[in-house]
């Protein structure tokens, strides 16, 4: 990359910076020094990598001005904190801390990739739901059911009114075919569930809401541009269970989080097995040192 940017080397020297007049100059054959702020200082070098192939010069130039006015605030901004540093904040600890965290993380993500069986049974999620169910109480209906929004004027409205109350598999799909080519909205997966509110978006005002959901069973309206068809398949209320379908997504969550909780767990205590003969341990008799 730095080959590519030789090319326009020359443009850096035309670059002005909102440091205090600092001038650009050579710090070798093979680099230039872009800014300082104080005794901090940014070279050319430090940005390879950053613009991507086939920038032309111009942008290249736009690019480095726009990264160096940043490395100079970010710079400000570092001083400044350096000067307003706590005098009991320890520093080297906060940042051998860091790195060891940074370093335990790297490891548990490969440690997972490599190990996690992220595969999960029917059977499971059903027992993960027999057992946590209460936990998942809704806040609000949810409804399955089967509408469509379609144009007045779209020329399927006859074939779709007709096969809309027939339950084939062939006329079924059908019915999806012509929806895919002539309705503005449509649901017709019989096995999702929706919060109400999603659907009462579709339809005119007041259709249907939360608090009259169990009266609205099924229904053909139209307005000025738009029949609706609406078929209420299954409600569950609110304050009541939601059904594992609805939840499965977020049951899944928890049961891969539980798994990989368990194989770190069980990862540390295998290495403590092997390590035993490595590991010392002074007993503590409750007095500390003045």
């Amino acid at each position: 990359m730095l080959n590519h940017l030789h090319v326009w080397l020359f443009l850096i020297g035309s670059i002005v910076l909102a440091c205090n007049e600092v001038e650009l100059s050579r710090h070798s054959d093979e680099d230039v020094l872009l800014a300082t702020v104080d005794n901090k200082t940014l070279f050319l070098s430090e940005l390879d990598g950053m613009l991507p192939e086939n920038t032309s010069s111009g942008d290249s130039v736009k690019i480095i001005n726009a990264y160096v006015e940043r490395w100079i605030r970010k710079s400000l901004l570092m001083q400044e904190a350096e000067k307003n540093i706590p005098q009991d904040l320890n520093i080297d600890e906060l940042v051998r801390d860091y790195r060891a965290s940074l370093i335990q993380h790297s490891y548990e993500q490969v440690l997972v990739e490599r190990e996690l069986d992220s595969l999960i049974t029917k059977r499971e999620l059903s027992e993960f739901y027999e057992k946590n169910k209460e936990q998942y109480q809704l806040d609000a209906p949810i409804i399955r059911c089967r509408f469509i929004k379609l144009p007045k004027n779209a020329p399927a409205v006859s074939e779709i009114r007709s096969l809309w109350g027939k339950n084939e598999p062939e006329e079924k799909n059908k019915l999806l075919e012509l929806c895919m080519n002539n309705a503005s909205e449509y649901l017709l997966a019989d096995s999702i569930w929706y919060k109400v509110d999603i659907i009462e978006k579709s339809l005119p005002k007041g259709t249907i809401s939360n608090n009259n959901i169990g009266s609205r069973n099924a229904f053909t309206i139209q307005d000025g541009d738009f029949l609706y068809l609406f078929r209420l398949l299954e409600l569950v209320n609110r304050k009541e269970i939601a059904p594992l379908s609805y939840i499965e997504n977020q049951a899944a969550k928890v049961i891969l989080h539980r798994r990989k909780i368990k194989l770190l767990e069980d990862k540390k205590e295998e290495l403590y097995e092997q390590q035993t003969n490595n590991i010392r341990v002074y007993p503590f008799n409750g007095q500390f040192e003045n």
